[in-house]
């Protein structure tokens, strides 16, 4: 094998690896392979139709859970975007659906049979919990993004350089040529890989003067953890997978997310510079250097991609609890990022229903939140925003 034919394999095969299997954070370092049913495969966080709950959901790639784990939804919550003063945790244990035990702080307990679709109420109300299989929330085309990786991993090791921040200056034909086929699955229609997919779920209910101690801007992310160990931890969708360690070996990409995977959202500052060489990567793919969002397309280094880095290391989800217009993934920090904070109308957050990883991708390329589509608009099965469990039956 001639060194750029290896070179080449390497390209590909490190761009193959952002790819998820199955979700939005999947099968990602050896301690959650050890275990799927403490890998979260996707988080979701909306606020209800009525102004009084906030609405979570978890995804446990396993088709059961642990009961010698902990599945925790963490709220953070505070009066602006990226500045939180108050925490409350909702901590499940669940030893089969069946038998489910879920605190909301000190305020609030339930216990007992979780299975019912129509959820486990808690002692003093403020809270309703399901868990079992549901029918996966997530969409996405793998196999066309793929293809496109590969695609865009030819252009690399041909004639596309990278400028001095780090980003691949495709041609406009390369750059067509990757969007196109990101558009689509084996050369025809676009694919959702993961129909049928039914993982463990867990769905819970809680109000909102519970949880918005701090302000009524929350921030919310989740964790598996057996003990003191955290195992995994999510937040936005991608994150974990996409940017941490995409061009490293294996060893050294593993390391990476198990400290990731350990740490918190307040400790994020050390996979910035991490995620500073990735982000350059995903600028180029429309064609563009420099027109990601946050980015100063006059800077000659890979600090061109700080801001954003630093926005997606604090990786939570955003909800502004004082709207019920959901529906718009990244809404939150498109208006605070925008200096519109006061002007946002939309919750933000994550509904089942969002086309999230078409907006991450786009927000990643292009800097806002329409432009890259992997083809695959919706799930198929029909999820709901305001009728408890919200995910479909399996």
């Amino acid at each position: 094998m001639t060194q750029k034919i290896r070179n080449r394999a390497l390209v590909v095969a490190a761009m193959l690896a952002t790819s998820p299997l199955f979700a939005a954070d999947h099968l990602d370092t050896p301690s959650v392979i050890a275990d799927p049913r403490a890998d979260i495969g996707d988080l979701f966080a909306w606020t209800s139709h009525d102004a009084r709950r906030l609405n979570l959901a978890m995804t446990i790639v396993g088709h059961t859970f642990s009961d010698q784990l902990e599945y925790v939804f963490h709220i953070d919550s505070g009066k602006r975007f990226g500045q939180t003063h108050a925490t409350t945790d909702i901590v499940c244990r669940i030893a089969t659906a069946h038998n489910v035990l879920c605190k909301v702080g000190n305020a609030d307990v339930a216990s007992g049979d979780a299975s019912d679709p129509k959820g486990l109420e808690s002692r003093n109300k403020h809270l309703r919990v399901f868990a079992g299989l549901r029918d996966d929330p997530f969409f996405n085309n793998v196999k066309g993004t793929r293809e496109a990786y590969a695609v865009a991993a030819d252009a690399m090791m041909g004639s596309a350089k990278n400028d001095a921040a780090g980003c691949p200056m495709f041609s406009e034909a390369a750059a067509k040529s990757i969007l196109d086929t990101w558009r689509h699955t084996g050369g025809g229609p676009a694919k959702n890989f993961l129909v049928g997919w039914t993982p463990a779920s867990l769905v819970v209910s809680v109000d909102l003067d519970v949880v918005n101690r701090g302000g009524t801007m929350l921030a919310v992310w989740a964790t598996t953890a057996n003990g003191n160990k955290q195992i995994d931890r999510m937040g936005r969708p991608l994150t974990g997978n996409a940017l941490l360690g995409s061009f490293s070996d294996e060893e050294t990409s593993d390391r990476l997310k198990e400290r990731y995977n350990s740490a918190t959202p307040a400790t994020g500052g050390e996979f910035i510079s991490e995620m500073e060489k990735t982000l350059g990567i995903y600028d180029g793919f429309d064609g563009t250097c420099g027109n990601q969002l946050l980015a100063d397309a006059k800077a000659t280094s890979p600090a061109r991609y700080r801001p954003l880095a630093t926005v997606l290391a604090d990786d939570r989800l955003w909800v502004n609890s004082e709207s019920t217009i959901c529906g718009e993934f990244f809404s939150v920090e498109f208006a605070a990022l925008a200096g519109q904070e006061a002007m946002v109308m939309y919750c933000g957050g994550r509904t089942p229903n969002d086309d999230a990883i078409d907006v991450y991708r786009s927000v990643l390329s292009m800097g806002q939140a329409r432009g890259v589509d992997d083809g695959v608009d919706r799930d198929d099965h029909e999820h709901s925003t305001t009728e408890f469990p919200f995910l479909a039956a399996p």
